[in-house]
C-alpha cells in the first residue's frame, strides 16, 4: 500500500506492506468554492456582525491589513485584491493603506518570499507591504495590562489605523485551539514582552491550551481580551482543503466571524478513529510549514492523541531551512543538557519565557507518551543531535521494525492540519 505524505513541495511516497491494517487519517471530503474570487466577494456582501467592508471603510483616512507569514498558506492572492479594491472604492487614500505581515517573533518575509506571501503582483506592486518586528520597541503602543497582568503592547501602525482588518487561515493550533482571527493580532503584531508573557509554562502547561479547544483555553481568552482592549477589528477567515484549495471564506467582526469559521472546520479537522495505535506516522504538513524543525514540532503534538503509551511516533519533515531561530537552537541545547524533566522544571517559574523555548516545551508533550522518530533530508549532523528525538535515514525499515509484531498503523499524511482522536474521546470544548 502506498500513501503520499505531505513533505516539502513534492510529497513523499510511503510504501507499507499490503497485509497490514493501515488506517489513513484524512479530512472528510470538503466542499470547494467553484469560483474562489466570487466566494470572497460574496463574503464581503454578507458580513457577520458588521456592515459591508465598503461601508465600514467609508470616511476612513487610513487602513492596516494584517496577513499571515510564510508558515501559513493563506489564500492571500485571492483575498487581498478584493480588499484593496473595496478600500479604494470607499475612498481610503492608497498611500494610507498598509499591508503588514503578522510575523510575531518569526523572521521577516522578504524579497521573492514576500511576493509569494502576498500572492498577487498588482497588490505587491501598488501598495505598501511591511513586516512586523516584535523586538522594535518604538514600533509599539502600550495599551496597559489584561486582567491576568499580561502587558499589552501592539504595533502602532495597526493600533492607530482607522480601519483594522486581519486576514487569517483557520486551522487547528496546538496552543490556541484554532488559528486565525484574534491570533493574527496576538502574537502576530504584539511586542516581544506580550508574546513571551503569554508563552510561559503557566499557559503552555495548562490542560486546555491545546489543539481544537477554545472554551477555557487561557491563551485564547487572553487573545480575545487583548483584541477587545485594542477596540476590536474586522476579519476575513479562510479555510482550505488538503490540496490548499479554498473551501470556505467569511468576513465580519473579528470574534463572531472567527467563531463561525471554527464551527465550519471542526467536522473536517477533528477526525475520530478506532482507538490508539502503537505505530503512528505523520508529517509536518509539507511546504511551507515544514521549512524548519521549530515548526515540525506541531506535527508531533498533533498526532499524540492516538499514540499508545510507549508507542512509536514517526514524523516526516523536509526542514529545508534548518532548526529555526538562534534562540530556539539554544532552547534545544538546554533540553539535551538538562533532559526533559530538568528543562521543564527550569522554566516553570518564569514570568517571561525565553524566545522560542515554548516550542521545546511543546515537544515534551509527545515525548512523555512514546518515542519520536524523525525522517528528514534537511539537517546537518550537528543539528540532528539537537532535535532530542531519534533521527532515521531509512523510514520504511524503521516503520516495519516498529510494527512487525502487530501490523497495525495509523498514517496522517497532512500532519497537524488533521487532529485525530480515539472514538468516544476528543477535545473537551
Amino acid at each position: 500500500m502506498q500513501v503520499v505524505m505531505n513533505y516539502g513541495r513534492e510529497g513523499l511516497a510511503l510504501n507499507l506492506p499490503d497485509d497490514w491494517d493501515v488506517t489513513v487519517i484524512k479530512k472528510p471530503p470538503m466542499p470547494l468554492a467553484p469560483d474562489p474570487a466570487r466566494a470572497v466577494e460574496e463574503a464581503f456582501a454578507h458580513p457577520i456582525g458588521c456592515r459591508s467592508l465598503v461601508e465600514e471603510a467609508a470616511g476612513k483616512t487610513s487602513a492596516c491589513v494584517l496577513i499571515c507569514d510564510i508558515t501559513r498558506p493563506a489564500p492571500n492572492g485571492i483575498i487581498l485584491p478584493s480588499i484593496m479594491r473595496q478600500l479604494l472604492a470607499a475612498g481610503v487614500p492608497k498611500d494610507n493603506i498598509t499591508i503588514m505581515v503578522a510575523t510575531g517573533l518569526h523572521r521577516p518575509n522578504e524579497g521573492q518570499e514576500l511576493r509569494e506571501v502576498v500572492g498577487d503582483d498588482w497588490v505587491m506592486d501598488n501598495f505598501r507591504v511591511v513586516n512586523h518586528f516584535a523586538r522594535n520597541d518604538d514600533d509599539h503602543v502600550d495599551l496597559g495590562h489584561t486582567s491576568l497582568g499580561t502587558p499589552v503592547k501592539l504595533d502602532r501602525r495597526f493600533v492607530q489605523a482607522e480601519l483594522r482588518l486581519v486576514v487569517g487561515l483557520v486551522e487547528p493550533h496546538f496552543m490556541a485551539g484554532y488559528s486565525g482571527g484574534r491570533k493574527i493580532i496576538m502574537p502576530g503584531v504584539a511586542h516581544r514582552t506580550t508574546i513571551t508573557y503569554l508563552h510561559t509554562a503557566t499557559f503552555m502547561e495548562h490542560c486546555r491550551a491545546v489543539n481544537c479547544v477554545l472554551i477555557g483555553n487561557p491563551l485564547h481568552d487572553q487573545q480575545l481580551e487583548i483584541t477587545r482592549k485594542l477596540g476590536g477589528a474586522l476579519a476575513v477567515n479562510a479555510v482550505i482543503d488538503d490540496h490548499r484549495r479554498l473551501s470556505y471564506v467569511n468576513f465580519g467582526e473579528i470574534e463572531a466571524s472567527h467563531h463561525q469559521a471554527v464551527e465550519f472546520i471542526r467536522p473536517y479537522a477533528e477526525v475520530y478513529v478506532p482507538g490508539r495505535f502503537k505505530t503512528v506516522i505523520t508529517s509536518s504538513a509539507g511546504y511551507p510549514l515544514d521549512k524548519t524543525y521549530y515548526q515540525t514540532v506541531k506535527g508531533m503534538v498533533g498526532a499524540q492523541e492516538i499514540l499508545e503509551p510507549g508507542g512509536d511516533l514517526f514524523i516526516v519533515s523536509r526542514i529545508s531551512e534548518g532548526m529555526g531561530s538562534p534562540e530556539y537552537v539554544e532552547a534545544q541545547k538546554k533540553l539535551i543538557a538538562m533532559g526533559p524533566e530538568g528543562f521543564l522544571e527550569d522554566i516553570r517559574q518564569k514570568k517571561f519565557a525565553a524566545v522560542d523555548e515554548w516550542q521545546t516545551e511543546m515537544q515534551l508533550k509527545p515525548m512523555r507518551i512514546g518515542k519520536i522518530h524523525l525522517y528528514t533530508e534537511g539537517l546537518t549532523p550537528a543539528e540532528r543531535a539537537l532535535t532530542g528525538v531519534n533521527v532515521i535515514d531509512d523510514l520504511e525499515a524503521a516503520i516495519i521494525a516498529s510494527a512487525a509484531g502487530h501490523k497495525r498503523v495509523a498514517v496522517i499524511p497532512e500532519g497537524p492540519y488533521v487532529l485525530p482522536y480515539p472514538e468516544g474521546e476528543g477535545p473537551q470544548r
